[in-house]
Protein backbone atom coordinates (compact mmCIF):
# COMPACT_ATOMS: atom_id res chain seq x y z
CA UNK A 1 0.00 0.00 0.00
CA UNK A 2 1.12 3.50 -0.67
CA UNK A 3 2.01 5.66 2.07
CA UNK A 4 -1.21 6.79 3.61
CA UNK A 5 -1.30 10.57 3.07
CA UNK A 6 -2.85 13.27 4.96
CA UNK A 7 -7.00 13.29 3.98
CA UNK A 8 -9.31 15.63 4.89
CA UNK A 9 -12.15 13.64 6.60
CA UNK A 10 -14.52 16.16 5.90
CA UNK A 11 -14.32 14.87 2.63
CA UNK A 12 -13.29 11.42 2.14
CA UNK A 13 -15.48 8.58 3.97
CA UNK A 14 -12.48 6.44 6.16
CA UNK A 15 -12.72 5.05 9.14
CA UNK A 16 -10.46 2.04 10.80
CA UNK A 17 -13.28 0.02 10.24
CA UNK A 18 -14.44 1.09 7.05
CA UNK A 19 -13.84 3.12 3.86
CA UNK A 20 -14.97 3.93 0.04
CA UNK A 21 -13.65 1.62 -1.70
CA UNK A 22 -12.13 4.65 -4.02
CA UNK A 23 -9.16 5.20 -1.19
CA UNK A 24 -8.60 1.74 -1.11
CA UNK A 25 -4.61 2.51 -2.60
CA UNK A 26 -4.88 5.56 0.26
CA UNK A 27 -5.89 4.86 3.98
CA UNK A 28 -6.13 1.73 5.69
CA UNK A 29 -8.93 0.11 7.09
CA UNK A 30 -10.43 -3.43 7.89
CA UNK A 31 -13.16 -3.16 5.07
CA UNK A 32 -13.49 -1.17 1.83
CA UNK A 33 -17.01 -0.82 0.23
CA UNK A 34 -18.36 0.65 -3.01
CA UNK A 35 -21.03 3.49 -1.91
CA UNK A 36 -24.49 2.49 -2.93
CA UNK A 37 -26.30 5.67 -4.85
CA UNK A 38 -29.40 7.35 -3.03
CA UNK A 39 -31.10 10.35 -2.58
CA UNK A 40 -32.50 12.28 0.05
CA UNK A 41 -36.39 11.93 0.28
CA UNK A 42 -37.32 14.43 3.05
CA UNK A 43 -37.25 18.67 2.86
CA UNK A 44 -33.48 19.07 5.04
CA UNK A 45 -31.58 16.20 6.10
CA UNK A 46 -29.15 17.11 8.95
CA UNK A 47 -25.81 15.64 8.51
CA UNK A 48 -23.88 14.86 11.45
CA UNK A 49 -20.39 14.44 12.62
CA UNK A 50 -21.45 11.28 14.84
CA UNK A 51 -24.31 8.35 13.98
CA UNK A 52 -26.53 9.64 17.16
CA UNK A 53 -29.13 11.89 18.25
CA UNK A 54 -27.90 15.37 19.06
CA UNK A 55 -24.49 15.00 17.43
CA UNK A 56 -23.06 17.71 16.32
CA UNK A 57 -24.63 19.56 13.18
CA UNK A 58 -21.42 19.73 10.07
CA UNK A 59 -24.08 20.80 7.41
CA UNK A 60 -27.25 19.60 5.52
CA UNK A 61 -28.44 18.28 2.81
CA UNK A 62 -31.88 19.20 0.86
CA UNK A 63 -34.33 17.34 -0.94
CA UNK A 64 -33.73 15.25 -3.89
CA UNK A 65 -29.65 15.87 -3.16
CA UNK A 66 -27.56 12.24 -4.76
CA UNK A 67 -25.15 10.60 -1.74
CA UNK A 68 -23.26 7.79 -2.05
CA UNK A 69 -24.10 5.13 1.31
CA UNK A 70 -21.49 3.15 2.64
CA UNK A 71 -23.35 2.20 5.66
CA UNK A 72 -26.72 1.66 6.96
CA UNK A 73 -26.68 0.60 11.24
CA UNK A 74 -28.57 1.45 14.18
CA UNK A 75 -31.12 4.20 12.42
CA UNK A 76 -28.42 6.05 10.93
CA UNK A 77 -26.43 5.75 7.36
CA UNK A 78 -22.90 6.80 6.72
CA UNK A 79 -22.81 9.16 3.25
CA UNK A 80 -21.16 10.91 1.07
CA UNK A 81 -23.24 13.94 -0.88
CA UNK A 82 -22.57 13.61 -4.33
CA UNK A 83 -22.20 17.24 -5.00
CA UNK A 84 -19.66 19.18 -2.62
CA UNK A 85 -18.32 15.34 -1.15
CA UNK A 86 -18.97 16.31 2.39
CA UNK A 87 -19.18 12.98 4.47
CA UNK A 88 -21.39 12.18 7.73
CA UNK A 89 -24.18 10.63 9.04
CA UNK A 90 -27.78 11.06 8.33
CA UNK A 91 -31.00 9.19 9.66
CA UNK A 92 -32.01 6.07 7.85
CA UNK A 93 -35.24 7.67 7.67
CA UNK A 94 -33.78 10.98 5.16
CA UNK A 95 -32.79 8.58 2.60
CA UNK A 96 -34.98 7.38 -0.52
CA UNK A 97 -33.86 5.02 -3.07
CA UNK A 98 -32.08 6.28 -6.81
CA UNK A 99 -35.16 6.69 -8.53
CA UNK A 100 -34.61 8.36 -12.26
CA UNK A 101 -33.07 11.88 -12.59
CA UNK A 102 -34.57 15.18 -11.22
CA UNK A 103 -35.97 17.95 -14.25
CA UNK A 104 -36.39 20.38 -11.86
CA UNK A 105 -34.89 22.86 -8.92
CA UNK A 106 -36.74 24.88 -6.45
CA UNK A 107 -35.74 28.82 -7.48
CA UNK A 108 -36.86 30.62 -4.56
CA UNK A 109 -36.32 30.53 -1.52
CA UNK A 110 -39.06 28.67 -0.43
CA UNK A 111 -42.00 26.66 -1.90
CA UNK A 112 -44.83 24.67 -0.60
CA UNK A 113 -45.94 20.84 -1.55
CA UNK A 114 -49.12 20.91 -2.04
CA UNK A 115 -51.76 17.68 -2.19
CA UNK A 116 -53.68 18.90 -5.24
CA UNK A 117 -53.08 21.82 -7.88
CA UNK A 118 -55.01 23.74 -5.63
CA UNK A 119 -53.08 26.43 -3.60
CA UNK A 120 -56.15 26.55 -1.14
CA UNK A 121 -55.56 23.09 0.23
CA UNK A 122 -53.18 22.57 3.15
CA UNK A 123 -49.45 22.33 2.41
CA UNK A 124 -48.00 19.12 2.76
CA UNK A 125 -44.49 20.19 3.30
CA UNK A 126 -42.48 22.66 2.08
CA UNK A 127 -38.70 22.82 -0.08
CA UNK A 128 -35.94 25.24 -0.05
CA UNK A 129 -33.94 26.91 -2.66
CA UNK A 130 -32.03 24.48 -4.33
CA UNK A 131 -33.67 21.37 -3.60
CA UNK A 132 -33.98 18.97 -7.05
CA UNK A 133 -37.11 17.66 -7.88
CA UNK A 134 -38.82 15.52 -10.59
CA UNK A 135 -41.79 17.27 -12.37
CA UNK A 136 -43.67 14.29 -14.18
CA UNK A 137 -46.49 17.27 -15.50
CA UNK A 138 -48.12 20.27 -15.46
CA UNK A 139 -51.38 21.47 -14.85
CA UNK A 140 -53.29 24.59 -14.80
CA UNK A 141 -56.07 25.25 -12.76
CA UNK A 142 -57.56 28.92 -12.20
CA UNK A 143 -55.16 30.57 -13.35
CA UNK A 144 -52.23 29.20 -11.90
CA UNK A 145 -49.56 26.35 -13.60
CA UNK A 146 -48.70 23.46 -11.00
CA UNK A 147 -45.96 21.04 -11.25
CA UNK A 148 -46.81 17.61 -11.18
CA UNK A 149 -44.28 15.33 -8.82
CA UNK A 150 -45.91 12.19 -8.99
CA UNK A 151 -47.79 10.41 -5.90
CA UNK A 152 -50.37 13.15 -5.55
CA UNK A 153 -47.59 15.87 -4.89
CA UNK A 154 -47.90 19.58 -6.77
CA UNK A 155 -45.69 22.38 -6.28
CA UNK A 156 -46.38 25.55 -8.16
CA UNK A 157 -44.55 25.84 -11.39
CA UNK A 158 -42.92 29.57 -11.57
CA UNK A 159 -41.16 28.33 -8.20
CA UNK A 160 -38.67 25.95 -10.79
CA UNK A 161 -36.17 25.84 -12.74
CA UNK A 162 -35.48 23.39 -15.50
CA UNK A 163 -32.39 21.80 -13.74
CA UNK A 164 -29.91 22.83 -16.85
CA UNK A 165 -30.77 26.40 -16.56
CA UNK A 166 -28.53 28.59 -14.22
CA UNK A 167 -29.21 32.02 -12.26
CA UNK A 168 -26.86 34.60 -13.83
CA UNK A 169 -25.73 36.50 -10.31
CA UNK A 170 -25.20 33.90 -7.02
CA UNK A 171 -25.23 37.12 -5.50
CA UNK A 172 -28.70 38.14 -6.49
CA UNK A 173 -29.51 34.55 -5.17
CA UNK A 174 -27.92 35.06 -1.72
CA UNK A 175 -29.82 38.64 -1.45
CA UNK A 176 -33.27 36.55 -1.82
CA UNK A 177 -32.11 34.94 1.31
CA UNK A 178 -31.64 37.97 3.28
CA UNK A 179 -33.47 37.77 6.73
CA UNK A 180 -33.03 34.40 6.62
CA UNK A 181 -32.29 32.60 10.23
CA UNK A 182 -28.62 32.31 11.20
CA UNK A 183 -28.27 28.17 11.91
CA UNK A 184 -24.90 26.77 12.27
CA UNK A 185 -24.55 24.15 10.14
CA UNK A 186 -27.49 25.07 8.20
CA UNK A 187 -27.83 25.01 4.64
CA UNK A 188 -30.98 26.01 3.59
CA UNK A 189 -33.64 28.95 2.97
CA UNK A 190 -35.33 27.60 6.78
CA UNK A 191 -32.07 28.39 8.60
CA UNK A 192 -28.04 28.94 7.01
CA UNK A 193 -24.68 29.54 8.36
CA UNK A 194 -22.42 31.91 6.38
CA UNK A 195 -20.75 29.55 3.91
CA UNK A 196 -23.76 27.86 3.63
CA UNK A 197 -24.80 30.83 1.87
CA UNK A 198 -21.99 30.92 -0.21
CA UNK A 199 -22.39 27.43 -0.97
CA UNK A 200 -26.02 27.58 -1.55
CA UNK A 201 -26.30 30.88 -3.88
CA UNK A 202 -23.12 29.73 -5.68
CA UNK A 203 -24.26 26.24 -6.65
CA UNK A 204 -27.79 28.02 -7.79
CA UNK A 205 -25.56 29.64 -10.11
CA UNK A 206 -23.82 26.67 -10.99
CA UNK A 207 -20.38 27.65 -9.43
CA UNK A 208 -18.99 24.79 -7.38
CA UNK A 209 -18.09 25.96 -3.64
CA UNK A 210 -17.13 23.31 -1.08
CA UNK A 211 -18.74 23.66 1.94
CA UNK A 212 -16.96 25.50 4.97
CA UNK A 213 -15.37 28.26 5.11
CA UNK A 214 -11.54 26.75 5.58
CA UNK A 215 -12.40 24.98 2.35
CA UNK A 216 -13.60 28.00 0.13
CA UNK A 217 -11.09 30.35 1.76
CA UNK A 218 -8.48 28.00 -0.16
CA UNK A 219 -10.72 27.09 -3.17
CA UNK A 220 -12.78 29.96 -5.11
CA UNK A 221 -11.71 31.69 -7.45
CA UNK A 222 -8.36 33.67 -7.30
CA UNK A 223 -6.86 35.71 -3.83
CA UNK A 224 -6.40 39.37 -4.10
CA UNK A 225 -5.55 42.00 -2.72
CA UNK A 226 -8.41 45.40 -2.11
CA UNK A 227 -5.73 47.68 -0.91
CA UNK A 228 -5.42 48.71 2.84
CA UNK A 229 -8.26 51.14 2.85
CA UNK A 230 -10.18 48.27 1.16
CA UNK A 231 -11.02 50.15 -1.54
CA UNK A 232 -10.86 47.83 -4.16
CA UNK A 233 -13.64 45.57 -3.28
CA UNK A 234 -16.76 44.95 -5.42
CA UNK A 235 -19.93 43.28 -5.86
CA UNK A 236 -19.59 39.42 -5.71
CA UNK A 237 -16.03 39.64 -4.15
CA UNK A 238 -15.74 37.40 -0.65
CA UNK A 239 -14.35 38.49 2.63
CA UNK A 240 -13.02 35.82 4.47
CA UNK A 241 -12.39 36.00 8.25
CA UNK A 242 -11.30 32.86 10.75
CA UNK A 243 -14.42 30.89 10.39
CA UNK A 244 -16.46 33.55 8.80
CA UNK A 245 -17.39 34.71 4.84
CA UNK A 246 -19.09 37.82 3.47
CA UNK A 247 -20.59 38.36 0.33
CA UNK A 248 -20.12 41.84 -1.48
CA UNK A 249 -23.10 43.21 -2.61
CA UNK A 250 -21.44 46.26 -3.73
CA UNK A 251 -17.71 47.95 -3.12
CA UNK A 252 -19.05 48.64 0.78
CA UNK A 253 -21.42 46.15 1.78
CA UNK A 254 -21.59 42.72 2.98
CA UNK A 255 -24.35 40.28 3.16
CA UNK A 256 -23.46 37.59 5.86
CA UNK A 257 -25.40 35.22 7.43
CA UNK A 258 -23.63 35.65 11.24
CA UNK A 259 -24.42 35.03 15.00
CA UNK A 260 -24.74 38.96 15.40
CA UNK A 261 -27.91 39.47 13.95
CA UNK A 262 -28.72 35.80 13.99
CA UNK A 263 -29.96 36.08 10.66
CA UNK A 264 -29.10 36.70 6.72
CA UNK A 265 -28.16 40.54 7.13
CA UNK A 266 -26.42 43.51 5.22
CA UNK A 267 -23.90 45.47 6.40
CA UNK A 268 -21.60 48.01 6.01
CA UNK A 269 -17.57 46.58 5.38
CA UNK A 270 -16.03 48.92 7.40
CA UNK A 271 -18.21 48.37 10.49
CA UNK A 272 -18.24 44.38 10.21
CA UNK A 273 -14.61 44.63 9.78
CA UNK A 274 -14.56 46.96 13.54
CA UNK A 275 -17.31 44.61 14.97
CA UNK A 276 -15.86 41.42 14.24
CA UNK A 277 -12.23 42.16 14.72
CA UNK A 278 -12.80 43.16 18.38
CA UNK A 279 -13.08 39.43 19.37
CA UNK A 280 -11.62 37.43 16.42
CA UNK A 281 -9.24 39.32 14.66
CA UNK A 282 -9.03 41.35 11.02
CA UNK A 283 -9.96 39.67 7.67
CA UNK A 284 -7.37 36.93 6.50
CA UNK A 285 -7.93 36.60 2.71
CA UNK A 286 -10.90 37.87 -0.38
CA UNK A 287 -11.32 35.80 -2.71
CA UNK A 288 -12.64 36.82 -6.52
CA UNK A 289 -14.83 34.01 -8.06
Amino acid sequence: MNDVIDLDRRLNAFRSDLADARLGETVEADHFVEGAPARIAVAVADLLSEPAEGAGLDTQLLFGDEVLVFERSNGFAWVQAVHDSYVGYVALSALGEQASAPTHVVSVPRTFIYPGPDLKRPRRDALSLGSSVKAVDLVENRGTRYAALGGGAFIIASHLAPLAEKAADFVSVAETLLFTPYLWGGASAFGIDCSGLVQLSMRRAGKAALRDTDMQAGTIGETFSPGEDLSGLRRGDLVFWKGHVGIMTDAETLLHANGHTMMVSREKLHDAVTRIGYLYGQPVCFRRP
